[in-house]
């Protein structure tokens, strides 16, 4: 990218030294009329024009590769860096602004790398170059350009300023229009079932014309900037014309130097009004880094300990909560409000405990705890009495198996959804985890099988076949990774009663060496295990098997909906 800024700067540099040259040849050969001699400086022209030619070429050729490699290597690092932040960093970010930042800023920030940015470097060198060089022509044009050179930086300071806040409210709001695009096209059932498509679009409408109403504040900014620079430049070719007319008529200016300086004012011409553009692009760039900054500079909370133990080959999975305290991060700096109050608990290899409570009591929190994608904020667990905290995340993550209540599928094949933790995965263990499931059936039912690709969050799917999708993922992950500890959040809550007892009957099964915890909202899920934890206010109230809950916990009877 050096070489290829100092071949532009080369290019451009010739065409302030050819005014001089031509000055030369009309003031001499072609003044004393000898053909001859102006054959030699002819030829020079020439060679500075295919120098400026090459320059151009070479440009264009080097920047390109480098441009498109850091568009690339940016976007790979915001990823991974989204990826490496806690779930409570991206609770605090909507969806649109962060994909207008990983698209559009980037993009604008490429732009600025392989073009804006080289050639407002190059103009900052050519503009004071080519003054000096009119000096040096005639100290009248050299003073007048230096003059017009005082009014032209106090406007560009100034549009840079008012710019650079109209540019950051526009991209903004940019991500704004993103995630309403998203919202509605992802809730697009809920609204046409609610009749609410023209509440959604007159919001959509009003977010659209406040964009533009932002935009429309840059346009008049870089138009009042543009007019100028055009004025400006205008006026001293004017002058130029005016004052080297007559100086040329008094005999105090030759006719060379004036062809000379006509050509370097008008050559100039298009810096000083390219320089509008370019600090358009100047600012848009920076507003671009600083959003994208924003995320790469947001603090890592969740990461792998300093030195982590090593693990030894075989763990037997228990699980121990002591004197567990959470708190869910405030990203807005207010007081923090604990959800979990001093959580004991164990589960030892091939128990299923079932974590029950009311609506906010802290069952997903607490499970979010067990692959650390939230952080306990007192207390410690471990499993086989390692701290998780001293062990790597990605052994940790390869020790838990986790299925959401809310089943996250992704637009790809059924076979890469199941596969996702264990991308070798063959067909006939993706078909294993798919019957443990009973999702096979209905994937034998697609139009492709395994190959069919389910769309975006799997919308094409009915709920419950979502749902054992998850499970059969997080079925395939246990036994490809060696997961010992099953984290379950109420994986059949979408299912119907027959289904739900086939699968009850093949996790029996597959479970029984797993530590298992899941949470569960229906009576035969929590019969699914050996015991149960009732959970309330953020603590443990009640313990036993689901049998003598519903004899000995009222609140227990209330949940369940059963009887004594």
């Amino acid at each position: 990218m050096i070489t290829a800024s100092l071949l532009a700067l080369m290019a451009t540099l010739t065409s302030i030294v050819l005014p001089v040259f031509i000055a030369r040849i009309i003031d001499g050969p072609i003044a004393r009329r000898d053909l001859a001699g102006a054959l030699a400086p002819a030829l020079l022209v020439l060679v500075f024009g295919v120098l400026e030619a090459a320059g151009i070429w070479g440009r264009r050729w080097l920047f390109a590769g480098p441009a498109a490699k850091f568009e690339v290597t940016m976007r790979a690092k915001l990823f991974r860096k989204l990826q490496a932040l806690a779930i409570g960093r991206h609770d605090a970010w909507e969806s649109g602004q962060l994909l207008s930042r990983a698209v559009e800023d980037l993009a604008t920030l490429r732009r600025f790398i392989a073009f804006a940015g080289p050639f407002l470097i190059i103009h900052m060198v050519i503009i004071p170059v080519g003054i000096v060089v009119l000096w040096s022509l005639n100290w009248v044009m050299g003073l007048a350009f230096s003059v017009l050179a005082v009014p032209l930086g106090i406007m560009c300071v100034r549009f840079e300023r008012d710019y650079a806040v109209a540019s950051r409210r526009s991209q903004d709001l940019s991500g704004d229009l993103a995630t309403a695009a998203e919202e509605s096209a992802q809730g697009v059932r809920v609204l046409k079932a609610f009749g609410r498509g023209v509440f959604f679009g007159s919001r959509w409408t009003a977010l659209s014309r406040e964009l533009q109403g932002s935009q429309m504040v840059q346009v008049r900014l870089d138009a009042k900037l543009w007019a100028s620079l055009n004025g400006l430049s205008h006026l001293m070719t004017a002058f130029a014309l005016g004052y080297g007319g007559w100086a040329v008529v008094q005999g105090s200016m030759t006719l060379g130097t004036l062809v000379a300086c006509i050509t370097l004012a008008k050559f100039l011409q298009w810096p000083i009004i390219w320089t509008g553009f370019l600090l358009t692009e100047l600012t848009d760039s920076r507003t671009a880094a600083d959003r994208y900054w924003e995320i790469i500079d947001t603090p890592v909370d969740i990461t792998d300990p300093a030195q982590p133990v090593t693990l030894p080959e075989r763990m037997t999975g228990e699980l121990r909560l002591e004197g567990v305290r959470f708190a869910f991060p405030n990203q807005s700096g207010g007081r923090e409000v604990e959800v979990l109050r001093d959580i004991s608990l164990t589960v030892r290899p091939g128990e299923t405990v079932a974590l029950v409570g009311a609506t906010g009591s802290g069952k997903t929190a607490l499970l979010n705890l067990i692959p650390r994608l939230y952080d306990v904020t007192g207390g410690t667990i471990t499993v086989d009495g390692i701290d998780i905290a001293a062990i790597s995340l990605a052994d940790l993550r390869a020790l838990v198996t986790v299925a959401f209540e809310d089943p996250v599928l992704f637009s790809a094949s059924v076979r890469e959804n199941v596969a996702l933790g264990d991308p070798s995965a063959t067909d006939a263990q993706v078909r294993r985890a798919l019957e443990v499931a009973q999702a096979e059936e209905f994937v034998d039912n697609l139009p492709w099988g395994l190959d069919t690709r389910i769309g975006e969050q799997g919308m094409s799917l009915s709920g419950g076949q979502r749902q054992r999708l998850a499970l059969a993922r997080a079925v395939l992950g246990r036994g490809a990774r060696g997961g010992r500890i099953v984290v379950l959040d109420d994986p059949l809550s979408a299912l119907d009663v027959v289904t739900e007892e086939k699968v009850q009957a093949r996790l029996r099964t597959v479970l029984a060496d797993a530590t298992t915890l899941l949470v569960a909202h229906r009576p035969s899920t929590a019969a699914l295990a050996d015991r149960v934890a009732l959970l309330a206010d953020g603590r443990i109230v009640a313990e036993g098997t689901h049998e003598q809950l519903l004899h000995s916990s009222a609140e227990y009877r209330e949940l369940m909906g059963g009887e004594p």
